[in-house]
């Protein structure tokens, strides 16, 4: 018989270093005034440099077991969705589980872009429904800095380094959790938003650093347009599965990636400003930990409550989309 999945605790972790609208017009063309204005945005955060995605990932995990009243020990899964790991092998997850001191268990990470968190708690969600597992912690984590041109005024704006955890497991009641969730992707879309060098294609060379080709690469206007459109459409799937209306939905978190993007979708979907949760200002796109940072202060702040209908969405690289609709 499946089994509903719902969410034990949440966490997040951010490091110390703002980096300001400010900061970034002294090291190009830019003006805070024209940074809020196009994305919404006016901080976001750094990490240090010895740190790396794991170190921000433990701090929110730990967290995330705190509130769901576990440890490590009683994990039966790791999760880790990024594309800024530590080493692209080890895997980020399995460096977690050493270092949480969580047992043999299995760990592996997700790569979606931005859209990874959806992923990963869709997968075990899945995985929870088979009665197979009973705790499964999902990280989102970006070192987005990290590969981040700074000469480049439209993208160097964007991105922060942030984690975001959860800890699913099985619902007492079958009512409260996941209620259903929504996965695309059009790989044709790709090169829109992408990396072009450091794998196999491209393997890193001193001609490939010295061009910037270890850094993200994005054609701004075509993904506003995806993002609005494919964000929009995971919604209505989601809604009209369900025989629910937009006005129906308590909380929507969609992917922090740009303010205008998010008015529009809401705008799409004929909601007031009050029902979408709004962080992108503090911390700017943090790729897969976006989402999982709104939840969690949306709780923090009382925004989710318990019996709230919650929508999360978002899009990224790959191109890929998708959502998931929570009874909290």
């Amino acid at each position: 018989m499946a089994v509903h999945s719902r969410v034990y605790g949440t966490g997040m972790y951010v490091p110390d270093e703002v980096i300001t609208n400010q900061d970034l017009a002294r090291i190009v063309d830019t003006s805070d005034e024209w940074i809020v204005t196009r994305t919404g945005m006016r901080e976001r955060r750094r990490a240090h440099g010895d740190q790396a995605a794991s170190d921000l990932a433990i701090p929110a995990a730990l967290a995330a077991l705190d509130e769901a009243g576990i440890t490590a020990r009683d994990l039966d899964m790791i999760i880790v969705a990024t594309v800024t790991p530590d080493t692209l092998f080890p895997s980020t997850a399995c460096l977690m589980q050493e270092r949480l001191g969580a047992r043999s268990i299995p760990a592996f990470d997700v790569s979606a872009g931005c859209t990874g968190a959806i992923y990963a708690i869709s997968l075990a969600h899945q995985l929870l429904s088979l009665g197979t597992y009973r705790h499964i912690l999902v990280v989102g984590v970006e070192m987005l800095t990290r590969i981040t041109n700074w000469s480049d005024r439209s993208t160097c704006v964007l991105f922060g380094d942030a984690a975001g955890a959860i800890v699913l497991g099985p619902s007492d009641d079958g009512v409260h959790g996941l209620l259903g969730f929504h996965l695309a992707s059009d790989g044709g879309r790709g090169h829109t938003l992408h990396m072009p060098a450091g794998g196999s294609r491209m393997p890193a060379t001193r001609d490939t650093v010295d061009r910037n080709l270890h850094t993200l690469h994005m054609r701004g206007n075509e993904i506003y347009k995806t993002a609005v459109t494919t964000m929009y459409d995971s919604c209505k799937i989601l809604l009209d599965h369900e025989k629910l209306s937009p006005q129906d939905v308590d909380v929507y978190v969609f992917h922090q990636a740009n303010l205008r993007i998010i008015e529009a979708v809401g705008k799409r979907l004929g909601v007031s400003s009050d029902k979408v949760f709004v962080n992108i200002h503090k911390y700017g796109n943090t790729s897969s930990a976006s989402t999982l940072l709104a939840i969690h202060e949306a709780r923090r702040e009382g925004a989710i409550k318990p019996g709230s209908l919650v929508l999360q969405v978002a899009f990224g690289a790959g191109l890929t989309w998708g959502g998931i609709l929570w009874r909290w």
